[in-house]
């Protein structure tokens, strides 16, 4: 006996209006801040005097993802916290998004709507609020684009570009499983589709895994600074890899940096993937990228107050630009550092 199939619904049946209505039907507004969210033109916020933070982030279908592994409710949720990554990498609250989502004919409504479950998880769980967005077609497959509002007092803002001579560079959890867990899914497919018989070895990789496919934005860690007392001096999410990311806060501060590879934190998970793929974990931390961790830069005086926290890492401090940007490793070998990690358009 055949096995009962889930009803597929054709877009085509409900309609660009008909679709909105049944993505935003159960949408329930969280912040006092969201006078207006989704039915009319435009969303109207009202901050009462703080700074207003908008970034945005696009996610192509065979550019940023890949759907032969990537399963479409942690597609949603995964570009939702890219974009509250950014905000909170100013040290700012994400407060609201849009959603803008282009889709190809060979997606159905419960496929779209496995995507927003995603993406609303993700608004529940850091309590943004989804104040509308777009719907069209593409002959591309699967496009979508997340813009994300935040708010912050003036004073409390931290930007890339003001880090200072003697700082210490800082690094929130460990880098380089999001990385490993990209590479393990990659070869997965590729023996799928050398034989499809093949069962998928993912076994006792489940840290590599998560951190790829459902990374988290490190709101805690603003709350924790906050609760130190600490303000960064400058700050980046690491989103293409540290070795760029650490250039950006370089390159806009007009210093040089010293990092040490023996403090770069590393999961020992991340350790046992990189030794299966034959590549350093130093690599995979330097140039892999979607760690989505915080990369910041705090005053000398405050480096009492962080010490002893597991969550923070001390990996190195910042010098004077001529003395370039470079790696210590572990035996002592200062290598210049490149920028190796994602780039969109390569």
């Amino acid at each position: 006996m055949f096995e009962d199939r889930k009803k597929r619904t054709e877009l085509s049946e409900l309609g660009e209006f008909g679709l909105i209505n049944f993505l935003t039907k159960n949408i329930v507004l969280k912040n006092s801040s969201t006078v207006k969210g989704v039915g009319d033109d435009a969303a109207v916020i009202n901050y009462k005097g703080k700074k207003t933070l908008l970034s945005t982030d696009l996610l192509v279908e065979g550019v940023h993802f890949d759907l032969a592994y990537y399963p479409l409710k942690h597609l949603g949720y995964k570009a939702a916290i890219v974009n509250f990554s950014d905000i909170l990498a100013m040290n700012a609250f994400p407060k609201q998004i849009t959603v803008s989502i282009a889709l190809s004919n060979r997606f159905s409504l419960e496929a779209i709507e496995e995507v927003y479950s995603g993406i609303l998880l993700a608004c529940d769980n850091y309590k943004v609020d989804l104040v509308g967005g777009d719907t069209t077609s593409s002959n591309l497959g699967l496009i979508i684009s997340i813009s994300v509002l935040g708010d912050a007092p003036a004073r409390d803002i931290v930007f890339r570009d003001t880090a200072g001579k003697g700082d210490l560079l800082c690094v929130s959890g460990d880098l380089g499983a999001a990385y490993m867990g990209l590479l393990l899914l990659a070869r997965e497919k590729e023996v799928y589709k050398s034989d499809p018989t093949m069962r998928p070895d993912l076994d006792g990789h489940d840290y590599v895994l998560e951190r790829q496919l459902k990374p988290e934005a490190r709101a805690d860690i603003i709350r924790l600074l906050n609760d130190l007392q600490i303000k960064p001096t400058s700050m980046i999410d690491i989103s293409d890899g540290l070795a760029s990311d650490v250039l950006h806060i370089c390159s806009g501060s007009k210093l040089g940096c010293q990092i040490y590879e023996e403090k770069i934190p590393i999961d020992p998970a991340t350790v046992s993937t990189s030794k299966d793929f034959k590549i350093s974990p130093t690599t995979a931390a330097m140039n892999g990228g979607e760690d989505y961790e915080l990369l910041f830069t705090i005053k000398k005086t405050d480096y009492a107050k962080i010490k002893d926290n597991p969550a923070l890492s001390v990996i190195g401090h910042m010098t004077e630009e001529s003395s370039g940007v470079n790696l210590i490793s572990a035996s002592g070998t200062m290598v210049p550092v490149t920028a190796q990690g994602w780039d969109g358009l390569r």
